[in-house]
């Protein structure tokens, strides 16, 4: 582990007992910077398709005919590809003709035997709440919130969901990954276990599997397990996914100490609170942990597109003696529920709420951020806004000093907040990477990171959330809904 700053190396060797690892060459490890970059790179990789295309999102658009008629193209012209799509029930199964089930049936109409659709539903929600809440605020109480993007032995990990906002102008964070078999595979079995979990989209004409299988307006929604109640996973949930991550850490073993000083190293992390698995909650926990030995003052940059920061996590930063947090918030603006009708609209407002509370935290904790921006100390928040634009990025970025590159990243599905820790279920990935390498990959790995993160902070200014008012409505309503924004 000597490849590895001081700063993060006891970090990197507790997580070596704790959680999978790949070791990953930098070179092939690509930050993508735009929109229109994911949506390109994620058509050409199913156009290059070869043996099977691995996706989980949290649904897909009712608009994205092309990514719908790439899929059938790739399914067309090759006889021997398989397709394996994870997405939210209660977001994919919205009434109408333009939803994620209606638009999927022809594929398997199609392709029966070839394409398998798995659906997740939290059982959070249930009972007569279930049947009283309307299905556009159901996944309130949780979701399938893991984003994978796989062909072959490639995979992009990303925040962003396959809908036109996230083709165009909505800002997110994408990382692809190329030639990594062994990762790639883990991305696969990942969605296999949550398969198993799951609901499955079947065309109306196929046979009812169990009682708890249902017909919804043209299709079948089919439950795998005629033992088992959707409403009563739990069990079934841990035991698949515990399974997933022992089965990959018995295995692995760190190359070379030349090969080690020159890969980076990726730990997945799954985050599902509400079925007791709370990996990136314990994984954040050690980092800070860590921090707080070293012998060097660390900058972390974290962000989020709904902050409303968890509050073990605020507990961490805020009482760090060690390290300086640069945050960056969606502006009202910038916030997906801006300008919605109904509740929704008051969205964006909870955030400020939510950031208001933060920052009185921090100066009561006299953590006040102190000098410039790239050369002070403390905790800073600042917010998005680029003008026409959405923000929806996440995760954060370790740097051993002001003036050093990032060494560590979190990227993925996590939104760092309470509603991440309890309801969803989340997969991220924390990376650390060598930086006493031989070769030239790894700076440059480091450089692509701190520009993506000077991007983000190159659209941000001052929080301005002390002077917006929040109406008692909107307070109200925070605390009716507590953790599920």
């Amino acid at each position: 582990m000597n490849g590895f700053h001081p700063v993060i190396r006891d970090f990197a060797k507790g997580l070596l007992q704790q959680q999978p690892v790949f070791q990953v060459a930098p070179r092939s490890i690509k930050v993508l910077a735009s929109p229109n970059e994911f949506l390109e790179t994620l058509l050409n990789m199913i156009k290059r398709a070869k043996s099977r295309i691995f996706i989980s999102s949290l649904y897909i658009g009712s608009k994205e005919a092309e990514l719908i008629c790439s899929l059938k193209h790739a399914l067309s012209s090759n006889p021997n590809l398989l397709v394996t799509l994870q997405l939210d029930l209660n977001r994919s199964t919205r009434p109408g003709e333009t939803s994620t089930a209606q638009i999927l049936l022809p594929l398997l109409r199609e392709f029966p035997d070839r394409i398998q659709v798995s659906l997740f539903q939290s059982p959070h929600l249930r009972g007569l709440m279930a049947k009283l809440v309307p299905p556009r605020f159901n996944e309130g109480w949780g979701t399938w919130h893991a984003k994978v993007y796989g062909v072959d032995d490639q995979v992009m990990i990303s925040g962003a969901n396959l809908n036109k906002s996230y083709f165009t102008n909505r800002q997110d964070r994408y990382l692809h990954l190329q030639g990594h078999k062994e990762l790639a595979q883990y991305c696969f079995d990942f969605l296999q276990k949550a398969s198993e979990f799951s609901f499955h989209l079947k065309p109306m004409s196929s046979t009812t599997t169990t009682t708890h299988s249902y017909l919804k307006e043209d299709y079948l929604v089919s439950w795998p397990h005629p033992n088992i109640h959707p409403h009563q996973i739990h069990d079934l949930v841990r035991e698949k996914l515990h399974s997933l991550q022992s089965s990959y850490i018995s295995r692995q073993t760190l190359s070379t100490e030349e090969q080690a000083r020159s890969n980076a190293l990726i730990f997945p992390l799954i985050q599902a609170g509400q079925f007791g698995i709370r990996e990136e909650e314990n994984v954040f926990s050690w980092l800070f942990k860590c921090l707080e030995k070293a012998k060097t003052r660390a900058l972390l940059d974290l962000t989020s597109g709904y902050f409303s920061l968890y509050k073990p996590y605020q507990e961490l930063i805020l009482s760090s003696k060690n390290v300086d947090c640069r945050i960056v918030a969606s502006s009202p603006e910038a916030n997906g529920f801006y300008g919605s009708a109904g509740l929704s609209g008051r969205i964006p407002e909870a955030y400020t709420l939510y950031e208001q509370r933060f920052m009185n935290a921090v100066r009561a904790a006299g953590k006040s951020w102190v000098g410039g921006a790239s050369t002070g100390y403390g905790v800073k928040l600042s917010e998005w806004n680029k003008p026409g634009w959405t923000y929806h990025a996440k995760g954060i970025w370790l740097s051993p000093n002001n003036d050093s590159k990032p060494i560590l990243t979190l990227f993925g599905s996590t939104n760092l907040n309470a509603r991440s820790a309890h309801l969803d279920t989340e997969l991220s990935f924390m990376m650390v990477i060598p930086s006493s390498s031989p070769s030239s990959d790894a700076l440059e790995l480091q450089s692509a990171l701190a520009q993506e993160a000077s991007k983000i902070r190159g659209h941000t200014v001052e929080w301005k959330g002390a002077e917006r008012e929040v109406s008692k409505i909107t307070r109200l309503l925070v605390r009716i809904l507590k953790g599920m924004l």
